[in-house]
């Protein structure tokens, strides 16, 4: 475990005296150890999420491009429904299938409803329940997107302060050696001074990257969420005009 923590954290640490980084590690307070555990399983898997985050938000982008223009150029939803089932990233083929699922069920209700006086056209009600599914489904699809992100926050908050937390350990384990050495040489404090210097780095190292990552999935995120206000008008706006179509014909 300890060897893990060096080979992702000594590229970022300077070796701090003649001492080799290793050891310094492995000499460290059973409690600063404990610490570095921690900070790096935060590491680890912030750095997982930043890999995985980045491209899945890739794909969700580029495929919300091709959803976009797809569904644009077919002016049938019936025909475009079957075949939007292909898009399983995109928050916008979500939407499309609540509300044309949605649709269907107001219909086949009405239809094979006991009032012999029941009707299969799609009445105004209809309308408004399918807007209102179309909100529903954007913010549960917004929603989605903030998967993981929120431990890439709480690393980046808490990360300095776990590193913060083994530097006052460290200082205090200095001056515990002064007292019971009566000197303060740098021999004596050294050691307990390299422990705390690491363990700072150590979690800057750790919250840098998750907070350079939380910043730009939520840059991204904001962006995708703006699209899908946009599309909520745009896909019951096409729904509309399909239904007016149909009446009219």
């Amino acid at each position: 475990m300890y060897k893990l923590a060096l080979l992702v954290l000594t590229p970022l640490l300077p070796d701090p005296g003649k001492g080799n980084l290793w050891e310094d590690i492995a000499s460290m307070t059973l409690f600063s150890k404990g610490i570095m555990i921690i900070l790096l399983f935060m590491s680890v898997v912030s750095w997982a999420i930043i890999i995985y985050k980045y491209f899945r938000t890739k794909k969700i982008y580029n495929e919300t491009d091709r959803f976009l223009r797809e569904i644009r150029a077919n002016p049938e939803l019936d025909q475009f429904y079957g075949h939007s089932k292909k898009y399983k990233l995109t928050p916008f083929s979500g939407m499309l299938r609540s509300a044309y699922n949605e649709l269907k069920g107001l219909v086949e209700k009405r239809r094979y409803s006991s009032n012999p006086e029941s009707k299969t056209e799609i009445l105004d009600e209809d309308l408004e329940y399918v807007e209102e599914t179309i909100d529903r489904a954007g913010v549960d699809e917004a929603v989605k997107l903030e998967t993981g992100i929120i431990f890439l926050a709480t690393t980046a908050n808490a990360a300095p302060f776990l590193g913060l937390l083994g530097t006052v350990v460290g200082i205090y384990v200095a001056f515990k050696d002064i007292g019971e050495r009566g000197t303060a040489t740098l021999a004596v404090v050294a050691p307990a001074i390299a422990e705390a210097l690491i363990a700072t780095a150590a979690g800057l190292a750790v919250a840098i990257p998750a907070l350079i990552g939380y910043n730009y999935f939520v840059s991204k995120n904001r962006l995708m969420t703006e699209r899908i206000d946009n599309f909520k008008s745009e896909l019951f706006s096409k729904f509309k005009k399909e239904i007016m179509s149909r009446e009219k014909s």
